[in-house]
């Protein structure tokens, strides 16, 4: 059987999942899965407008030229290790990983990304950490060590570190800010 997928922008959580499987059962789109960033159909579609105008009002964009794929791809690999890990410490050459996952040459995928993006995949990654570590302070479950370590920082100092250099706040200043600054997944950018 042929696979006929569809790529969407902006689907970074469990929840965005659900509500794209709800969209194409409220438009009578018969799908064989649903997964972060991509819906894999049973059939082709030949007319994508009210897909495009139903996806837009809930924050999603259809995809379609091979480079906003791929850059999609990219992210969706990195919120998903980095946010979905199950706890588990990330420790991940992400270069190597993503080359590997998605079978290209890390220089393409780096310059693909930058490209789209208007950030290296460096920096989106940091990014992403970061939000991590404000979730994580913001559960109160962990200290700032064993957020360093999950996060793979070689210390915490150097989480502190980065951490000052993107918010602006010290990690104990932000944990006495009552968390006022969180991003949602997909707007870190």
């Amino acid at each position: 059987m042929e696979k006929h997928s569809i790529y969407i922008k902006n689907m970074v959580c469990p929840r965005c999942i659900m509500a794209v499987e709800q969209l194409f059962f409220k438009l009578n789109i018969p799908f064989i899965t649903v997964n972060l960033g991509e819906v894999v159909l049973q059939n082709p579609i030949t007319n994508y407008s009210t897909l495009d105008d139903e996806l837009e009002i809930w924050g999603f964009k259809r995809l379609e030229s091979k480079a906003q794929i791929l850059s999609e791809t990219i992210k969706t690999i990195i919120i998903d290790f980095i946010h979905y890990n199950k706890g588990e410490a990330l420790k991940i050459n992400f270069s190597a990983y993503l080359a590997k996952k998605l079978g290209y040459e890390y220089s393409f995928l780096s310059a693909t990304f930058s490209t789209n993006e208007n950030i290296t995949i460096e920096k989106f990654i940091i990014l992403q950490k970061i939000e991590r570590v404000k979730e994580l302070i913001s559960y109160g479950e962990l200290n700032f060590s064993e957020i360093a370590f999950q996060l793979n920082y070689s210390s915490p100092s150097h989480l502190s570190k980065q951490f000052k250099k993107v918010t602006g706040f010290t990690l104990s200043s932000y944990k006495k800010s009552r968390f006022s600054d969180r991003n949602t997944i997909d707007k870190v950018l």
